[in-house]
């Protein structure tokens, strides 16, 4: 308990614990199967875990990865038994997520020291953008911080009246130019907005389309170029909204939002309604960016900092 009790209190534990109640059940027991009246780990074993880890939505790559690093264990310690597998692959899992820029942090600390900081949200429609910049925006109030919504996904009405209720429901500022106005406009009146009144962070949305990855790069491109004409460094981060439930197609994603823009951390949504949590695993792996947050349910404190020992120990308990 003291690990747990260094990064999370009871109530975050139980809402991680449950949140990948789903992804837990199928994996393990799968993994229950293919070892069952195994005594040492062999190849008949391997294979199924690989089919495991692939069915789990770890994603080949990462799936051969992890795989070849069981059998280098097993090579070099000649005897190993099924009773070990399980700690052999957290430990596995831990390390590469260690070595995929996946940093422990706490308390939901700002990428920069500046003031203002500025985040340019990016992220497909339907993924839990909005809700997670509301979320967040939550955690910054808590701490006492001064911070403004930009409501720069001016193609749906939508859009802009759920940041603008979740502004409300927070306590916080919002800006906003109505629909169909320029998102770069948008984003750089924010930042304008953020500086001249002193902010300590603006939160920027963008929109959701991926009509074509040219369409989605000049796009991103006009916004960041446009934050940062009124501000040098910003935005301070990028961040990567990404829907849990939809598995490879979240890796998808992934490779058209890193080729258009300096994606610099990543959220994933909705791991409590799906059994593809391992997608998390996959997405670190495949593109060295670390994940900073995951939504566990739908409740406004259910928006954690990713912390990888927490999270493969959810997995494994």
């Amino acid at each position: 308990m003291s690990f747990f009790s260094k990064f999370f209190n009871q109530e975050k534990k139980q809402d991680l614990d449950k949140g990948l109640e789903k992804t837990k059940t199928s994996f393990l027991g799968k993994l229950s199967k293919a070892i069952a009246g195994k005594s040492t780990v062999d190849e008949e074993v391997l294979d199924e875990l690989e089919n495991i880890l692939i069915s789990s939505d770890v994603g080949l790559d990462t799936t051969i990865k992890i795989i070849q690093r069981i059998e280098a264990r097993v090579a070099r310690d000649k005897y190993l038994g099924t009773a070990e597998l399980n700690e052999i692959l957290r430990d596995e899992i831990v390390q590469l997520l260690a070595e995929n820029n996946t940093e422990d942090v706490e308390d939901y600390a700002l990428p920069a020291q500046q003031q203002p900081v500025i985040i340019m949200v990016v992220g497909v429609n339907g993924v839990g953008k909005t809700t997670t910049i509301g979320k967040l925006a939550h955690q910054y109030k808590k701490q006492g911080k001064k911070v403004l919504l930009g409501a720069g996904d001016t193609f749906r009405a939508a859009a802009v009246d759920q940041l603008r209720i979740w502004s409300e429901r927070v306590g916080c500022d919002f800006f906003s130019k109505g629909m169909n106005a320029d998102p770069a406009a948008v984003a750089y009146e924010t930042t304008n907005k953020a500086v001249n009144e002193a902010y300590d962070v603006a939160i920027i949305d963008t929109a959701g389309r991926l009509h074509t990855k040219i369409n989605l790069m000049n796009e991103l491109t006009k916004i960041r170029r446009s934050i940062s004409k009124r501000l040098e460094g910003a935005p301070h981060e990028v961040l990567l909204v990404l829907d849990a439930t939809t598995g490879q197609n979240a890796i998808e994603q992934a490779k058209h939002f890193t080729h258009a823009t300096e994606v610099s951390a990543l959220a994933l949504t909705k791991l409590d309604g799906t059994a593809k949590g391992g997608v998390a695993i996959g997405i670190s792996d495949q593109f060295k960016v670390p994940i900073k947050y995951i939504g566990v349910g739908e409740g406004i404190e259910q928006l954690q900092v990713f912390n990888k020992r927490a999270f493969v120990d959810s997995l494994f308990e």
